[in-house]
């Protein structure tokens, strides 16, 4: 007879017998009663009771458990013992909360086998769980990043192939030390235009045209057109090798690089239609404006920098502290400048001779720089500034650190995600040396790479033990 216990509880005088089953889940021994596991019948533990009561084949019995004890008459589980302590609270508390230092997509796989539905997690648990899913969602990108990078799409040929090569060298520095030495390149051609544009506006280095009038020298000029005609080049590359051109051509940073292009050729249009439409006046401040625009060229830095892409995305993730700091300046501003102007209005010597103009003074007193060009001249108008700067001290610190947290969490994240990457394309090398060189299931083509990508970890863990899968993703 397959092992079942019998437990002997007393009603009132009578005494009933309900039979129980002792499993051991790795070690792990625990004893149920049947009508406890009944209350969930479609899990593996009730099926097995139930199994066990009506007398079916071995090869039923086996198919639910590992292996079978007759003399002790326990059924053997090679499961997570630790796991299987979340789960058994299920039949007594009707919930299961996943404890501390249990990897979530480890536990999902364990109630998968004990054939427990995820809707029995706790709401906690459940979106604890959602942010691994995303956070191995983001290491897959970047792993399948990664192997792109590095060998390219097999499945293109011809001109697509072309393409992804142009694409890499352009896009990707890390992938190839070709696109290496075009990032460093790119990045000079930056600083010097950036020091070229500075430096013409010196007047000792500006030459006198038949007019007299002062323009630039034309030796920057030539290295000016010549960083253009380098930007150039490098932006319509990019562009006609991009695999998404809409999405290439509304992307910020592109933005910028074709912001900071795009005033040569304006200006250069211009001066070819001849003096007479370069006399006007209207025109003339267009192209000045149009020369201011080449500051925008500098924030191609951030393109080649991954701390200002880090702060920038840390900001953009701030959006909502930023707001509330600029609610706080703008009513402090609108509050302080009404007081000061009323306050100073009958003084014959006042500065403040209007409340918008009074911006300007509340503005310069709550962030405590205090230029000295508008003050107070009355006792209470400086009891107000006095008041302002504290309040805008105030409005200022609260929300930096909010701001300062967003930023080293942002910032410790794709740390992580990178060196997670990084672990998961070596354990792809290691495998792909254990398979004896079978390529195909690293980097080849089709949807055996697909699959793969999609569950860097989870592939991974189906190859250990339940316990070292807990143990290792608690660890990382």
């Amino acid at each position: 007879m397959w092992g079942t216990h019998r437990s002997r509880r007393r009603s009132g005088s009578a005494a009933s017998e309900e039979p129980e089953i002792a499993v051991n889940i790795g070690g792990l021994k625990q004893v149920f009663r049947r009508d406890v596991l009944n209350r969930f019948p479609d899990s593996r533990l009730a099926q097995l009771a139930n199994s066990v009561s009506g007398f079916p084949a071995e090869d039923v019995i086996s198919s639910l458990c590992d292996d079978y004890d007759p003399e002790k008459g326990e059924f053997y589980f090679d499961r997570d013992p630790d796991a299987f302590k979340c789960i058994a609270e299920l039949y007594y508390y009707g919930e299961i909360h996943v404890k501390r230092g249990i990897c979530p997509i480890c536990f999902m796989k364990e109630m998968d086998f004990w054939k427990i539905e995820p809707d029995f997690l706790d709401e906690c648990c459940k979106s604890n769980l959602k942010e691994v899913e995303d956070e191995l969602e983001e290491i897959a990108e970047k792993v399948r990043t990664i192997l792109v990078d590095r060998e390219g799409d097999p499945s293109a040929v011809g001109w697509q192939r072309f393409r992804t090569c142009v694409w890499r060298l352009m896009e990707k520095p890390e992938s190839s030390l070709p696109a290496h030495v075009v990032a460093i390149l790119s990045f000079v051609f930056i600083l010097v235009s950036s020091v070229v544009m500075c430096v013409s506006t010196i007047p000792e280095l500006q030459v006198e045209d038949e007019e007299g009038n002062l323009m630039e020298n034309p030796t920057l000029e030539w290295i000016e057109t010549a960083c253009i005609g380098w930007f150039t080049v490098e932006y319509v590359l990019r562009f006609a090798s991009s695999p998404n051109k809409v999405k290439f051509a509304l992307a910020f940073m592109n933005v910028v690089d074709f912001m900071a292009i795009m005033p040569f050729f304006v200006v250069l249009l211009l001066t070819s239609l001849g003096a007479g439409v370069m006399e006007l006046a209207n025109v003339q401040q267009a192209v000045q404006a149009l020369r201011i625009m080449r500051i925008a060229r500098i924030f191609k830095l951030a393109r080649h920098s991954s701390g200002l892409q880090t702060l920038t995305s840390a900001l953009k993730s701030s959006l909502k502290e930023l707001g509330l700091l600029l609610m706080y300046m703008g009513v402090g501003v609108f509050l302080f400048s009404a007081l000061g102007y009323t306050m100073e209005q009958n003084h014959p010597e006042t500065l403040f001779t209007s409340i918008p103009q009074s911006f300007w003074w509340a503005v310069i007193t709550m962030t405590t720089v205090g230029y000295g060009d508008v003050y107070p001249k009355t006792t209470l108008g400086r009891c107000n500034a006095a008041i302002s700067f504290l309040c805008g001290v105030i409005a200022i610190a609260l929300p930096i650190h909010p701001i300062i947290n967003n930023f080293v969490l942002f910032y410790n994240k794709q740390q992580v995600l990178e060196t997670a990457a990084k672990h998961e394309i070596e354990l792809m090398a290691l495998r792909f040396d254990q398979d004896g060189g079978r390529r195909e299931h690293v980097c080849g083509g089709g949807d055996a790479r697909v699959g793969l990508l999609k569950t860097p970890y989870k592939g991974w863990a189906t190859n250990r033990s339940p316990n070292m899968n807990a143990k290792a993703e608690t660890k990382h």
